[in-house]
């Protein structure tokens, strides 16, 4: 499968699993996905100390921990986002290419496939790759993850050597 778009940087993978998105989050993401989630009751607090809700206590409690949960979310996806978007090639990537170079090489070592193994039926493998590739662009109407293994991915030459493939 060819990339679907131009990019400034190399294309990793147009659909990575979950699993993998998690494991190249870089530090600088979960600084940014808790400083989302440390938003909310900040600003919560913020607004009970300059203009008083007049229900300090349980209430205001229960709001910063909604808050609090609710940018837990928003940090989660945003570091997702930033992640997906480098796999996309979108965002500089260096890293995750030589990540994932020597994750191919170990898995390659071991004879595993880069993309796993799936029990599901071939056409059932590309109907979860078509909902789940670039799904990451429309997380503000609905968080949608590639949870499936299956061997539709879009990748820039020279990401896995030639003679590897």
């Amino acid at each position: 499968m060819q990339p679907v778009h131009q990019a400034p940087y190399p294309v990793i993978d147009t659909d990575p699993i979950f699993s993998r998105v998690v494991r190249y989050f870089r530090p600088t993401d979960y600084v940014v996905a808790a400083g989302l989630t440390a938003l909310g009751p900040g600003f919560m607090y913020w607004m009970e100390k300059y203009q008083p809700s007049g229900n300090p206590g349980k209430p205001l409690m229960r709001a910063m921990k909604v808050a609090g949960g609710v940018g837990a979310m928003a940090g989660f996806l945003t570091a997702y986002m930033m992640v997906s978007a480098r796999f996309w090639g979108l965002s500089e990537n260096s890293r995750e290419i030589k990540k994932y170079r020597e994750e191919y090489a170990r898995l390659k070592a071991l004879g595993k496939s880069m993309h796993g193994t799936s029990n599901m039926p071939l056409a059932m493998q590309r109907t979860a790759a078509s909902y789940s590739t670039g799904a990451f662009f429309n997380f503000d109407v609905a968080p949608w993850f590639n949870f499936v293994n299956h061997p539709y991915h879009g990748q820039s030459k020279g990401v896995i050597p030639e003679e590897d493939k």
